[in-house]
């Protein structure tokens, strides 16, 4: 093997060694063929990188056998998880295609290392979870089940291996937070428990290491102590149960120190008056026909050694999660007055706890649950590809899905529907039909009316009353906690808005027509504004409501037109126009040299629209006023879909020629945390920009974030991209956007 691939003969011994023990991991696993093709693969890999130049590309080869063997021996993952976790290297680096993985390995091979490959992709981008490149990251996980258990053991070991590969702080955090609020929900949603706990545990360890090392030691102060009780309270249940003719292993294990850091934060005290430390797990061996019947009796021993708390039952035996979890939890009074959490379940059940949904194909055919994981899958997609929601809804309705404890209820047919806790009437109307959830006004449960508000409860009996002149209300956004009825109602409300746009539109442009006012959409967006709407949209919708007076609003408009017509010397008067010559935005002209309208037609008046600002570069298109002139919109412009559907007629192509010789407005929009000294950083990167002019700054802050509006001059819309670029460099700046 060493001839044909020139790599090193230590790192080929290193990999040699580290791909041996995955192989004894992974024993009776794969096939022979298997193992030639992909061990001779990996070298070609190294090779490849090694000529391309990539420091210690070994390096990235044996991690991927470690995690590898985590897939085998903590997710209980199988050959084609496997062999994509140690072959996506060889697509990265070119050295093969998913056709010839495919045709060697297998199709699901294939399809789990095209989306391993998708995921690289976008990491490559530096995506944070509160971008928009986190929706595609999760769509990319939603495409296969195992795509996500392979990122989430990647992350496992990334977090193992952080202080040995990181010394920046801030690497260590970024990498810190996205195991905590990522893939430690993601491992909870999969069932992976453990993996759950140790991620979250880590994640503190780096986010918040004062706190963690405070528990850690207490924890191993008080180690002694703890498993004296333990063993004591373990060995009377082990003597009953042994009588009792049971088959079994009894555990005690310490709660994690995450668990203990909420703990102390809900309860608001100190580590020494948190007294729940420690759980105690029965694992019964018996026949998966016994396994309910024998986990009860049980549970009947144990509470008769011990006085239970009923408040603190928890039954995942007669209704296991929706992830597959299955188990008896009760919480007894043990010796010296310390409660103590019991879990009670088999060894088929542990392994699903520990290794989650991947135990399933294991057990197939014995109760299966992975068919909810499938529907929450699909679940997921939705909410993912709905294009009205941004990143931070987005992420809080990932979270929704996540972390579910689910409630079960029935609809008056005895049809049982699960949601998620907390749901509400409403909730359970948009679950049986979209239709339905729109016509909603309460509902029958056991027999009583009750409202859209009411939070339903395991057991219930539903039925949903509606009315044929009920649609979905904003405040209904307060009552639903489903992410399918929240997607559901804000798509309704959308629509409503939009018909009340049109209407609104409809209802002025008559008016206007009637009083014979040219209907121009730079003043509309001056009124618009001066009435305190940010969008013209919201102002139509005002008008359909009959929030403002179309009579009124036609002589504001006569007002402004009238304001429009004033001589220079007037417009010299007024001391915002003071502050930079409007009229260089405003005025009409024919420079030809800039502008090419239609079929090269030359001498045609025109001026650049007002609600969207065009500047040289932009992508823009010409409209034709009532009075013969041409407004210049750009393509992206609030207005352009309205007025290219409903007036085409009047569209016309124009596009930009010669050179820009003048400044143009542009506005922007920025967001970011609000540091010390932020501002101060931003308006330094525009007066450092040649020909380009500040005009005005507005900046709020909350809640240690900040949102500024910038307008300034430039000449070109390459030169605004450059200065985009550089603002979104300055530290504590998340994004930066033109309006």
């Amino acid at each position: 093997m060493a001839q044909p691939f020139l790599i090193p003969e230590k790192e080929r011994r290193e990999v040699t060694r580290h791909y041996r023990n995955m192989l004894h991991a992974v024993d009776n696993i794969l096939t022979e063929d298997d193992i030639k093709m992909s061990r001779r693969w990996i070298y070609q890999s190294i090779a490849k990188m090694l000529e391309a130049g990539e420091a210690m590309p070994t390096h990235r080869v044996i991690k991927h056998l470690r995690m590898a063997q985590v897939l085998v021996n903590e997710f209980g993952l199988g050959r084609s998880a496997i062999l994509a976790t140690v072959l996506y290297d060889s697509l990265l680096t070119g050295s093969e295609t998913l056709e010839s993985i495919g045709k060697q390995f297998g199709q699901s091979v294939s399809l789990i290392v095209h989306g391993l490959c998708r995921a690289h992709d976008l990491y490559e981008k530096n995506s944070a979870i509160e971008t928009e490149n986190f929706r595609q990251l999760l769509l990319t996980f939603a495409e296969d089940m195992r795509v996500i258990l392979i990122m989430i053991a990647d992350r496992l070991d990334t977090m193992r291996t952080l202080k040995d590969h990181h010394d920046d702080d801030e690497i260590r955090l970024k990498v810190a937070h996205e195991a905590s609020n990522l893939y430690a929900p993601l491992a909870h949603r999969m069932g992976l428990y453990a993996i759950k706990t140790e991620l979250e545990d880590l994640s503190l360890k780096y986010s918040n290491p004062d706190i963690y090392k405070e528990i850690a030691h207490k924890l191993n102060e008080t180690k002694r102590s703890r498993d004296q009780y333990i063993a004591s309270f373990i060995e009377p249940v082990k003597q009953r149960l042994g009588e009792a003719g049971f088959n079994f292993e009894v555990k005690g294990r310490t709660k994690s120190i995450h668990s203990i850091w909420n703990k102390m934060k809900k309860q608001n005290t100190p580590f020494e008056n948190i007294y729940d430390l420690f759980a105690i797990r029965i694992i019964l061996d018996t026949p998966v026909e016994k396994e309910k019947s024998e986990c009860w009796q049980v549970y009947s021993i144990v509470t008769d050694m011990y006085m239970p708390n009923p408040k603190r039952l928890r039954d995942w035996l007669s209704i296991p999660k929706s992830n597959g979890y299955e188990s008896l939890h009760i919480t007894v009074m043990g010796p010296d007055g310390k409660w103590v959490e019991v879990q009670i379940r088999t060894r088929r059940m542990d392994e699903i706890a520990e290794k989650g949904v991947a135990a399933h194909w294991k057990y197939k055919g014995i109760k299966s649950e992975s068919s909810g994981m499938d529907e929450w899958l699909k679940n997921l997609r939705t909410i993912l590809e709905n294009p009205e929601m941004n990143s931070k809804e987005v992420m809080d309705n990932f979270k929704l899905n996540l972390y579910d404890d689910d409630v079960f209820v029935f609809t008056p047919n005895g049809d049982l529907h699960k949601l998620k806790k907390g749901a509400t009437v409403l909730d359970f109307a948009f679950a049986i039909h979209s239709g339905l959830g729109s016509r909603c006004v309460g509902a029958k449960v056991g027999g009583r009316n009750v409202p859209l508000k009411y939070i339903l409860l395991n057991g219930d009996q539903v039925e949903i009353l509606t009315s044929a002149n009920q649609t979905p209300k904003r405040d209904w956004l307060n009552i639903a906690v489903t992410s399918k009825a929240r997607t559901k109602i804000k798509q309704s409300l959308k629509e409503e808005e939009n018909k009340a746009a049109d209407l609104g539109r409809e209802s002025l442009q008559r008016r206007m027509k009637n009083r014979k006012i040219e209907f121009d959409e730079a003043q509309i967006m001056k009124l618009a504004r001066k009435h305190g709407y940010k969008f013209v949209s919201e102002f139509y919708q005002a008008i359909s409501y009959e929030r403002l007076d179309v009579i009124d609003l036609c002589e504001e408009l006569v007002e402004l037109d009238k304001q429009h017509e004033e001589s220079p010397e007037q417009a010299a008067l007024r001391s915002v126009d003071n502050f930079s010559k409007q009229t260089d935005l405003e005025k009409i002209t024919s420079e030809n040299d800039v502008l090419v309208i239609g079929d090269n037609v030359k001498n045609v008046q025109y001026s650049l629209a007002k609600c969207c600002n065009p500047i040289y570069g932009d992508n823009v298109f010409g409209f034709v006023s009532v009075s013969g002139g041409i407004k210049i919109h750009r393509d992206d412009c609030p207005n352009a879909a309205q007025l290219k559907e409903r007036f085409d007629y009047r569209i016309i192509d124009v596009k930009w020629a010669g050179k820009s010789g003048k400044f143009d407005l542009a506005t922007l929009h920025i967001l970011g945390k609000d540091d010390i000294g932020i501002v101060s950083n931003i308006t330094s990167v525009i007066s450092k920009e040649n020909k380009v002019q500040m005009r005005s700054i507005s900046v709020n802050s909350h809640d240690g974030m900040f949102d500024g509006t910038i307008t300034i001059m430039v000449s070109d819309v390459a030169q605004l991209s450059q200065l985009i670029k550089k603002l979104e460099g300055v530290k504590g700046v998340i994004r930066a956007e033109r309006l």
